[in-house]
């Protein structure tokens, strides 16, 4: 820990520099060019192949700001450069993410109603009786048989509440989170002097590509070239072949099956409920080069011991009763996890949220002692900050104004439930995270897994409603990070509220746009997108499944009865043991976390991380060497998916162009 501490105060110049604005006119062309070029090939991308653009985006829009200002004798400064690189991470980011449910959904904020229009048209809400008059929240989603649905469009009266809904929300969550997120870092930072050690990476990344546009020739770009034309000639049979094939044709070619190769159906008729396969999108295999290699590991160990190893056993032992031959990965997913796999994944998550609290406690006491002699905060200048007092006030309205949205939609809902969410558990969760970042770099383990579903299950409300509400849960602890590098990199946090609430309305412009476009081209999901067609039903499901446990009347309550406190508190007991152990035999912590996660992964992820782990330590870190491997792994994924996200971009703007004509012609 003193190692971390020294490095992260080593990377503060003697002398500070003063803290400039980051925010101008450049950072706006920048957000232009990533919600216009950017934000449809990543939608696109997703739809397809499951992937996204991901930190691409930022990389390209970066690396071409700065090749544009070389070429104009104009040399960028650190500042333009972060903010830069935070906006292009702020709009091409996951729009929609469901955990309980296992969706996420990149593409902006009305990717989230583009799910819900599938939801409600679903044969899975028919089943479960959602798709009544008055079932599902008109605020939410239009009704069934709608205009809006049955035409694929936004411009629609019955779209108009919930596309208010998604822009109150948006905004109102990035003022709570920026006000909580401040106080918790002038808390960790200024107060308890935190070390965060992972900071000065991102703040010298920076630097760096500052250093760039000064015509530096730096290995970054040579890297990412590389990468970028394995993802473009991959993409070309992965991507273009289905796009062009499928303006033409009822079920697109697919050279390569996407998402996967399943093997599950096959080796199914030996052993039973066991699931094998392989996705084929490269971005896995690059992963594993990303990824920590323990953590590769344990999931994959977890991972095919129980669905591949397990699952036979526990069809022998009648634990998985609705398994039938024939079934393929999907619904072999669907009935195992509902069997037996969602107490263990519940029990898992509990132990990892129980040693994070204690972590958290055992480093805030020790923190105390260590700090106890030091003097008091002394705030640079110019930094931005204002009073703690007036950051606390601006939360609480926001959160205050969350919880009389929550009630004015559900007012059958108890209200104290709102106020334990919004007032007691975010704080808690952002205060803990914020500090496992401060001491180890990265937010581990503080979570309460399925607190709010439990909540729900649990309050006696009996409806569907309070499934689709804005409820104020949410864990900023993450933001502390971002605001330590600012003051790295001697930007202005100003700078930071300013390139947030651009890219916000950017990107409510933007994602209205291309879903808008996207959606008129085809359903979604169908056969032009394969990834969703084939992953969303899986998702409708569990969500379904869900919201049936509040349901009056119901007697099915599947979820429920696939709840079994003693396989919970077990898998909690074997799972904490089996961490002491790990600890005690002086193992990687990484090993135990890779394992915890694997549970709920498919096989034909764990595969072929795997593969990409092993490759990345046995034979390139062997060969380039272990510190130069490091640096060219996130460049080698970054790079990657910009070519593919090119690709998709080439694609969608073939495709756009054919459905014109096509529209036109007949």
């Amino acid at each position: 820990m003193a190692e971390e501490k020294t490095d992260a105060v080593r990377f503060q110049p003697e002398i500070p520099e003063p803290f400039e604005e980051g925010f101008n006119i450049k950072a706006i062309i920048a957000a232009l060019f990533i919600g216009f070029i950017m934000l449809p090939g990543a939608i696109y991308l997703s739809l397809i192949t499951g992937g996204g653009l991901g930190g691409a985006a930022q990389w390209v829009t970066v690396i071409l700001l700065v090749e544009i200002a070389k070429r104009s004798f104009v040399r960028l400064k650190t500042q333009e450069v972060y903010i830069v690189y935070i906006m292009a991470a702020s709009l091409v980011s996951a729009g929609l993410i469901l955990g309980a449910v296992g969706l996420t959904l990149q593409g902006g904020a009305f990717g989230d109603l583009i799910w819900k229009q599938y939801l409600i048209q679903s044969p899975y809400a028919e089943s479960f009786g959602l798709t009544k008059e008055g079932v599902l929240p008109r605020w939410a989603m239009p009704p069934l048989g709608s205009d809006a649905l049955v035409k694929r469009t936004f411009f629609h009266r019955d779209w108009a509440v919930p596309i208010l809904l998604l822009i109150v929300h948006n905004v109102l969550f990035r003022i709570n989170r920026f006000s909580l997120g401040y106080v918790f870092f002038r808390i960790t930072s200024d107060k308890e002097r935190l070390p965060f050690p992972m900071a000065p990476v991102a703040a010298e990344g920076a630097i760096a590509l500052a250093d760039a546009s000064a015509k530096k020739e730096t290995w970054r770009w040579r890297i990412f070239s590389i990468a970028a034309m394995i993802g473009v000639i991959y993409g070309a049979f992965y991507v273009v072949v289905p796009s062009i094939t499928g303006l033409f044709m009822a079920k697109p070619i697919q050279l390569i099956p996407i998402p996967w190769v399943d093997l599950t159906e096959r080796i199914g008729e030996k052993f039973p409920a066991s699931m094998l396969g392989y996705f084929t999108d490269l971005g896995t295999l690059f992963a594993g080069f990303v990824l920590p290699f323990w953590i590769v590991v344990g999931a994959f160990i977890s991972c095919f011991c129980a669905k591949t190893v397990m699952n036979p056993v526990l069809y022998k032992l009648g634990m998985l009763p609705n398994w039938q031959p024939g079934m393929t990965a999907n619904p072999t997913q669907l009935v195992s996890t509902m069997g037996f796999w969602m107490n263990v994944i519940i029990g898992g998550a509990i132990s990892v949220g129980l040693i994070g609290i204690w972590k958290m406690v055992a480093a805030f006491v020790a923190s105390r002692k260590r700090e106890a002699g030091l003097k008091e905060e002394q705030l640079p200048p110019d930094r931005g900050d204002y009073p703690i007092p007036a950051a606390l006030a601006i939360w609480a309205i926001s959160t205050a104004i969350y919880i009389a949205i929550c009630h004015t939609l559900v007012p059958d809902f108890p209200m104290l439930f709102f106020f334990l969410f919004g007032f007691v558990l975010t704080p808690f969760l952002t205060y803990a995270s914020a500090r496992m970042f401060g001491i180890t770099g990265v937010a581990t383990g503080i979570s309460f897994p399925m607190l709010q579903e439990a909540t729900f299950i649990m309050s006696g409300y009996k409806g569907a409603w309070i499934w689709f509400a804005p409820m104020p849960y949410f864990n900023h602890g993450y933001l502390v990070q971002g605001f330590k590098q600012l003051e790295l990199t001697r930007t202005r946090f100003a700078s930071w509220y300013k390139a947030e609430f651009t890219t916000l309305v950017i990107m409510l412009f933007c994602s209205f746009l291309f879903w808008t476009i996207i959606w008129r081209m085809a359903p979604i999901p169908s056969a032009t997108y394969p990834f969703v067609q084939r992953m969303w039903p899986i998702s409708a499901t569990f969500q379904c499944l869900w919201i049936s446990t509040t349901m009056p009347g119901s007697e099915s309550q599947w979820i429920l009865k696939a709840l079994h406190l003693k396989y919970i508190l077990a898998t909690t007991g074997v799972a904490l043991v089996w961490y002491g152990a790990v600890a005690a035999l002086r193992w990687p912590i990484a090993l135990f976390y890779g394992m915890i996660g694997g549970i709920a992964e498919y096989p034909h992820s764990a595969l072929p991380m795997l593969i990409g782990a092993l490759l990345g330590r046995f034979y390139f870190a062997k060969k380039i060497g272990p510190e130069q491997w490091r640096r060219y792994t996130p460049i080698l994924l970054a790079g990657y998916a910009c070519g593919m996200g090119l690709v998709a971009m080439v694609s969608i703007a073939v495709a756009l162009i054919g459905k014109t004509i096509y529209q036109l012609v007949f």
